[in-house]
């Protein structure tokens, strides 16, 4: 297309193929509208039409804020640019063409001459038996959604039934995972659930049941050991039970079973125990690491395992394994918000200045710090190595993530959230419904009686 173009006296533009339109898609699709304009001719692909901005993901599904806020819609944001609503299938790099499906059953191959792989990450899961038939996620917005349906539903249902058993197994809500955000999803889901006990005069407090499944020996890794047992202190001072070293063993129709002999029934079962690279990854001829990672260099240009560049290709976030220059030989970047973002803006920086014919440039930054929310007005961080607790903590976590969701409009609608919320108290609506739109249309058509005959 470039050289007809070219043979028409028509200036050349790059064809970049965005893969994915989390963070590292939106970004660097606005970092090449900035830094590249009239240079390039950029495409998107990713199976939903909003970028979710995961940290917030716990506040939507507590009622803190909108869930619709949460979410940066992908069309409205990146004017002037080609949208493909649609699952990448395969990369064929060496041709440069990807395959799309659209939900509509339509294939169809894309061209390209410059890929950036942004196909970010899906939970990782194990072969634990009823885990597929009976767990939530907690990775897109609907998940959120479904699980404060769910839990504000679990709370109605126990109020509304005099049987024990049920009580006890509709009030039982577990979580397996002690990360970021299983943590947040954890205390979020508590805080709102406690919130909501003022509504349910027929549930006494001490019937509510939180249990977290943690298979390491402490939460929350990434901010330390201290921090890690201040927070496990905090989440069972509020009656909640956090379970270390132990493993989900099977979860059939609610029915837990946890490697230390605990047995009990519960109605949800959360699982946030870590992610892994998109499995897209397999389906292309790009070279993976020993995990399914797209390998690249410090410049987030994909490499061969010798440390050759693949001309063309790019990549970041969670599917990509980029060194760490900041930690020293054989260290890669981990997968969290902070690094894709900031990987997203140097790959579009990059690539704009290959297009310029200017050298790249390699990708290094140090974590700032960590901040986690336990909860409202409760949280912790680890902020350039000062360890903060409680409302300061909390204070923290809000401010560093409102200065980096992206756009003006969701900031704003963000705030005007958290502002109405010191005046009124969150919203404990349930619309469990939602996921059911024709259930009432279908009662009444099937209680239409045959007319006469």
């Amino acid at each position: 297309m470039n050289d007809s173009r070219k043979s028409l006296g028509i200036p050349s533009r790059e064809r970049v193929l965005i893969l994915g339109g989390g963070y590292v898609g939106l970004y660097v699709a606005l970092t090449l509208r900035r830094k590249a304009r009239g240079k390039v001719d950029v495409t998107v692909v990713d199976p939903r039409p909003y970028m979710t901005y995961y940290p917030f993901l716990p506040e939507a599904s507590a009622g803190s804020i909108e869930p619709r806020h949460a979410v940066v819609p992908l069309r409205q944001e990146l004017t002037g640019m080609r949208l493909i609503q649609g699952s990448v299938t395969d990369i064929d790099h060496v041709h440069r063409s990807a395959g799309i499906a659209t939900d509509f059953g339509d294939d169809q191959r894309v061209e390209y001459d410059q890929v950036v792989v942004a196909l970010g990450s899906i939970a990782r899961t194990l072969p634990i038996p009823g885990l597929q038939e009976f767990g939530l996620g907690f990775k897109y917005i609907e998940e959120a959604i479904h699980l404060r349906n769910r839990v504000l539903g679990c709370l109605a249902r126990a109020a509304s039934t005099e049987d024990r058993a049920t009580r006890q197994r509709l009030l039982t809500f577990v979580f397996v995972g002690g990360g970021f955000a299983g943590v947040e999803a954890f205390a979020e889901t508590e805080d709102m659930a406690r919130a909501a006990m003022r509504h349910y005069p027929e549930i006494a407090p001490s019937e509510l049941h939180f249990v977290m499944v943690e298979a390491a020996n402490r939460i929350l890794p990434e901010m330390g050991p201290a921090m890690g047992r201040y927070t496990t202190d905090q989440l069972r001072s509020r009656g909640m039970v956090v379970h270390l070293e132990t493993l989900l063993e099977s979860c059939v129709n609610g029915a837990i079973e946890l490697s230390n002999g605990d047995r009990f029934d519960a109605a949800t079962v959360v699982w946030t125990a870590g992610v892994r690279p998109s499995p897209v990854l397999r389906h292309s001829d790009l070279p993976l690491g020993p995990r399914g990672h797209v390998m690249c260099s410090p410049t987030l240009e994909v490499t061969t395992a010798d440390g050759d560049v693949v001309p063309g290709a790019w990549a970041a976030g969670d599917c990509a394994q980029v060194p760490d220059l900041t930690a020293g030989d054989g260290a890669y970047c981990a997968p969290s918000a902070q690094h894709a973002v900031r990987q997203a803006r140097h790959l579009g920086k990059n690539l704009a200045r290959q297009l310029r014919g200017k050298e790249v440039r390699p990708y290094k930054h140090r974590h700032l710090g960590l901040v986690a929310s336990l909860g409202l007005h409760k949280g912790v961080a680890n902020v350039m190595g000062v360890k903060l607790r409680g409302w300061p903590a909390w204070f923290m976590h809000r401010t560093y993530h409102m200065a980096q969701i992206p756009t003006a409009n969701r900031k704003a609608r963000v705030i005007l959230d958290w502002t109405t919320a010191l005046f009124f108290r969150r919203d404990l609506v349930s619309m469990g419904r939602l996921h059911e739109p024709r259930r009432a249309f279908i009662e009444a058509a099937q209680s239409t009686p045959e007319p006469p005959r």
